[in-house]
């Protein structure tokens, strides 16, 4: 049991911490913010929301070297892990979720784990963020492997789960990941590869779910869509690998097929019926003049990359 001497060491001990980041800063210049009209402060916070991209820019060498080796470790079956707590965990769990309807990946393949688990979503679960040991136990649900990857995700870079996560996935032997939002952070020195966007301080004091979850979102979005691209779940610019699961993604799968082949209704139509409805099949039944099973047998020894399938279709 904790005493009220030693919490009250810890509290002093956190605080002072906390007042070393850059993220919890506060701004004297903007003590007053409460007070102007409401234009005026979307103005303000307009303007610093328009400083993340510049930030981020300053780690794209480090996010393109993070993206190729989780790139690698993923063409050999590995998975793309996110683990945070708050907000940081709650946007893992976004662009995890977002990967199957988008590339037509298996739920298995990206993972959003949050601190507390899936009620953390929505609702604070006291305490959570504060445990390595809980982070160990998610991950061993999961049972890594080196051919995983686990991106630990925290603005402040000091989040026991978010480095808990990558401390327990790097003694696993799996590729490393710490995106922070602090220079010189916990987190990035514990993982193989650290990503530190230093946005400055909040608008609101502490609140880190504007520039920081901001920066995070970018980031991520990077990590899980230029992973795909490397991966081959794209053709150009075009998502042929897009699950058509409801009436507007259908009619997207068949809007995709259209630009990448300039077919007709008709060609398009029949296209995907002869390939299951898959995006990326029909294209290659069109371009290439196969039929539905040739055009899956050629993306299989492709590895699922169209322009190589297209070159053995026609070579």
């Amino acid at each position: 049991m904790t005493s009220t001497a030693d919490a009250s060491s810890n509290y002093h001990s956190l605080r002072a911490e906390l007042e070393t980041l850059t993220t919890e800063a506060f701004r004297p210049e903007l003590s007053q913010i409460d007070r102007l009209p409401t234009l005026e402060i979307a103005k303000i916070m307009n303007a610093e929301d328009a400083t993340v991209p510049t930030a981020v820019a300053t780690q794209l060498p480090r996010i393109a070297a993070a993206i190729d080796a989780v790139a690698e470790r993923m063409s050999r079956g590995g998975r793309l892990i996110y683990a945070g707590a708050g907000t940081a965990g709650r946007l893992g769990v976004l662009d995890a979720s977002e990967c199957p309807p988008t590339f037509n990946t298996d739920p298995s393949e990206v993972v959003g784990l949050i601190a507390g688990g899936p009620s953390a979503m929505v609702t604070s679960v006291e305490g959570a963020e504060d445990s390595k040991e809980l982070a160990e136990a998610d991950l061993k649900e999961l049972s890594l492997t080196p051919d995983d990857t686990v991106v630990g995700v925290s603005a402040s870079g000091r989040t026991p789960y978010a480095v808990g996560a990558v401390e327990h996935a790097r003694a696993r032997g799996a590729l490393t990941i710490g995106l922070s939002c602090n220079a010189d952070s916990v987190l990035a020195a514990a993982a193989e590869h650290g990503i530190e966007i230093v946005a400055g301080p909040e608008l609101l004091t502490g609140s880190t779910r504007l520039k920081a979850g901001t920066a995070q979102k970018l980031v991520l979005n990077m990590l899980s869509t230029i992973t795909m691209i490397r991966l081959g779940k794209t053709y150009g610019n075009l998502m042929v690998d897009v699950r058509a699961s409801n009436e507007k993604l259908r009619a997207r799968s068949r809007r995709i097929v259209a630009l990448a082949t300039g077919a007709s209704d008709e060609e398009i139509e029949q296209a995907l019926a002869a390939t299951d409805g898959e995006v990326k099949n029909a294209i290659l039944t069109i371009l290439g003049g196969v039929d539905g099973s040739t055009a899956a047998r050629l993306l299989e020894e492709s590895d699922g990359h169209l322009r190589a399938a297209l070159a053995a279709s026609t070579g």
